[in-house]
């Protein structure tokens, strides 16, 4: 059992380690640091591993989700706003969506403390890929504006995890 508990935690260690490592010594986003969105969305790096966004399409409801994610996708992190707007160009023709929160009961999210914001258009249901500004975000303690990128394939600019 002692042997199972410490083969255990180096393996934890060295998990740890070795991200932490890969991204000091090759550049974040080259080289091969890379970090997979839990929904295999879009994701979007704000900052510098700061936080996350994984943007995930649901084109048979017309439905666009953005899951804002802590440092390394780590897990769900909750902001304070309630909205998020985000500008989209689709085959050249302007279209604006307002991303809403979303409560979710067995997190105990609400408006004001989710993680999860939600969109629906019509225009999301033939979509296959559009370019995107996302107005602002504030996620913990800073704030991000005009973040641009494409969805599907995200943008080397802003830091995007593919």
């Amino acid at each position: 059992m002692k042997t199972l508990l410490a083969l255990s935690c180096a393996a934890v260690l060295a998990f740890g380690l070795g991200c932490d490592q890969s991204k000091s010594s090759s550049g974040h986003g080259h080289g091969g640091h890379h970090h997979e969105p839990p929904h295999g969305g879009t994701a979007i790096d704000l900052g510098n591993e700061e936080a996350h966004l994984e943007f995930v399409l649901d084109a048979a409801a017309g439905k666009l989700t953005c899951y804002v994610l802590k440092p390394h996708m780590s897990g769900f992190q909750r902001i304070t706003q309630e909205t998020l707007e985000l500008a989209a160009t689709v085959a050249g023709k302007p279209e604006m969506l307002t991303l809403t929160a979303v409560a979710n009961a067995a997190t105990g999210e609400k408006a004001g403390d989710t993680s999860q914001f939600e969109a629906q258009a019509d225009w999301l249901k033939t979509a296959k890929s559009f370019d995107a500004e996302l107005k602002k975000i504030g996620v913990r303690g800073k704030d991000y504006t005009a973040l641009k990128f494409n969805f599907p394939k995200g943008s080397a600019d802003a830091g995007v995890h593919k």
